[in-house]
């Protein structure tokens, strides 16, 4: 297993945030975690990153705790957290040779990398320009560059096609494929749940901070579509019935 969780909890205030995810990620998967809002999506990547502290739980990226042994986990983590925010005055390409060079690679080499990855993500002609002048969508590309960079084990992705258009998200899955046949793990959320459905081999559902159902996208499936077996799964019913009112138009 490339990511195994115990016992994962987070509590703000009163609200119980995450209320004790395990969770085992085996290695060359592409693992989808799927909820409403507020579900703990966001929360549960975060601890799994370093990116905050859980009150119980640990996480144990490759055999690196996350919180014990944090440069050791770090360094075989790529991230891509949900409005990720980036240096507005440099340009892509110098975005990307400073993320590079941070995670330890030569100059030559970063160089080499961010070259072939804005072939891969179709950003050709456009790392030349300011990251202020950039859209939401190519925000998100050059995120996933740079969580690519230093060739992680383990690729942590926070709803990262929100805002891209589907030409750039088919470049982007094509990317995350190879990278999980070479070996490479990705865990991604989304609230795409036929992107998921496309993508991913293994999911998990998340509702209130406690996982209902995972395993392999067919199991948690169980012979209905994603979308079907999450509404079921989350106790979902329509709220429009009862709502006579609605069709009695005023005059």
């Amino acid at each position: 297993m490339v990511l195994e969780v115990t016992g994962l909890r987070k509590r703000f205030g009163r609200t119980v945030a995450v209320d004790g995810i395990d969770l085992a990620v085996r290695k060359g998967a592409i693992f989808g975690f799927v909820g409403p809002n507020g579900a703990g999506k966001t929360t549960t990547l975060s601890m799994i990153t370093g990116l905050l502290r859980p009150d119980a739980g640990s996480v144990v990226v490759g055999e690196a705790d996350v919180w014990r042994s944090p440069d050791a986990a770090k360094r075989v983590l790529g991230v891509l957290p949900d409005r990720m925010r980036l240096f507005d005055r440099l340009t892509g390409a110098q975005m990307l040779y400073y993320c590079g060079v941070l995670h330890g690679l030569d100059r030559t080499t970063a160089r080499s990398r961010s070259e072939d990855l804005s072939r891969a993500l179709a950003l050709e002609g456009s790392l030349d320009r300011p990251v202020a002048d950039y859209s939401i969508g190519m925000i998100k590309k050059v995120s996933l560059a740079a969580a690519l960079i230093h060739s992680p084990r383990l690729l942590v992705l926070d709803e990262p096609f929100e805002g891209v258009d589907p030409v750039s998200t088919a470049h982007a899955i094509d990317l995350l494929r190879s990278y999980a046949r070479a070996g490479g793990t990705v865990v991604l959320s989304s609230h795409n749940m036929d992107l998921v459905e496309r993508v991913c081999d293994s999911v998990a559902v998340i509702v209130g901070g406690s996982i209902l159902a995972s395993g392999t996208l067919e199991k948690v499936r169980d012979g209905s579509t994603l979308e079907e077996r999450f509404v079921e799964l989350a106790g979902g019913r329509s709220a429009v019935e009862g709502l006579e009112w609605l069709t009695t138009f005023s005059d």
